[in-house]
C-alpha cells in the first residue's frame, strides 16, 4: 500500500469477516480502517489518515508525525571524527544507534524517577 500524505500502514485478513483490516503505523493514536478489496482498502486508509489529520486540526492537537526510522545527522568533520573513533571499527550508524538508545532510556527513567 502506497504512503498517504507520509503515513503508512500495518494490514492483516481477517478470515473469520473476510475483511482486510489496517491500523496506521508508527503513531501512537490507534487509526483502525477496513476494507472488502484492496481498492477498497486503500480508500478507507486515505480517508482514515485525512479524518486523523481533521480531527488533529478541529481539537487543536498536533498531530502525530510518522516515523520511518531514519535518522539524519549534521555533524563537523571533527566532530564526524570523533565519532568514528569512539565507534572503534564498528558501523558508525550501529554505534550511534546504540549510543542514542542509551541516552533516551537515561532520560526515560530520569523522568520517571
Amino acid at each position: 500500500m502506497k504512503p498517504h500524505k507520509g503515513y503508512t500502514a500495518s494490514v492483516w485478513f481477517e478470515p473469520e469477516d473476510r475483511l482486510f483490516h489496517g491500523h496506521v503505523a508508527g503513531i501512537r493514536h490507534i487509526v483502525h480502517f477496513a476494507g472488502s478489496s484492496v481498492d477498497e482498502l486503500e480508500r478507507a486508509f486515505r480517508d482514515s489518515v485525512d479524518d486523523y489529520l481533521a480531527w488533529a486540526e478541529e481539537d487543536g492537537f498536533e498531530p502525530e508525525a510518522p516515523f520511518t526510522g531514519d535518522l539524519t545527522l549534521r555533524l563537523t568533520p571533527e566532530e564526524h571524527r570523533a565519532v568514528q573513533r569512539a565507534a572503534a571499527g564498528r558501523p558508525v550508524e550501529d554505534w550511534a544507534r546504540d549510543a542514542l538508545l542509551r541516552a533516551a532510556e537515561g532520560t526515560r527513567l530520569r523522568r520517571a524517577g
